[in-house]
């Protein structure tokens, strides 16, 4: 696939199954929104090797993909288990992330719907997309794709000083 770039010269995009050999680029995309958004409620930093264990568990048995541009990684998507019950083994939760300075491009639509398409294959029934609910940029992502909010809990996370909502959204495949 091929986009353009913001210098209106031609760049390469490349949609591909994650490797352990991302970790150190995924976990300095993911750090960003650790250190400085509350759209992670995680708040310590996630190291490489930390990040290299997640993908490890992570794409061995669920869709998992980078977002290449010119052969660098800029973003990446996946599905985890949305609960640990065995009633739940077909509803997974999903997660996409683009590096700060490739937001606005539209290029997270291309990457989850990859994934969405990885979720059909496998027999996915439900993706939940669980977002915190300042992040409407999100919420109005996962809802141009189809998801459809069917929960609100108004203050669930606690990060830099004060309390976050989450909102869910649902797809059903």
């Amino acid at each position: 696939m091929r986009a353009l770039s913001e210098e209106d010269t031609e760049s390469v995009l490349l949609i591909r199954p994650v490797s352990e050999k991302d970790a150190a680029a995924i976990s300095g995309i993911y750090n960003h929104y650790v250190e400085n958004t509350a759209v992670s409620f995680e708040t310590e930093m996630v190291s490489a090797y930390e990040m290299q264990q997640r993908i490890k568990e992570l794409s061995s048995a669920y869709p998992y993909y980078v977002l290449e541009e010119d052969g660098e990684v800029i973003g990446y998507a996946y599905v985890h288990q949305w609960k640990e019950r065995a009633a739940y083994s077909r509803t997974v939760e999903a997660t996409v992330y683009l590096h700060k300075d490739h937001c606005g491009r539209k290029l997270a639509g291309l990457l989850m719907r990859k994934v969405i398409d990885g979720c059909r294959e496998c027999g996915v029934h439900a993706i939940i997309a669980c977002i915190t609910s300042v992040n409407t940029a999100s919420l109005r992502f996962f809802e141009s794709l189809g998801f459809k909010k069917v929960s609100q809990f108004p203050e669930v996370g606690y990060k830099f000083g004060r309390w976050y909502g989450v909102i869910d959204c649902e797809l059903l495949i």
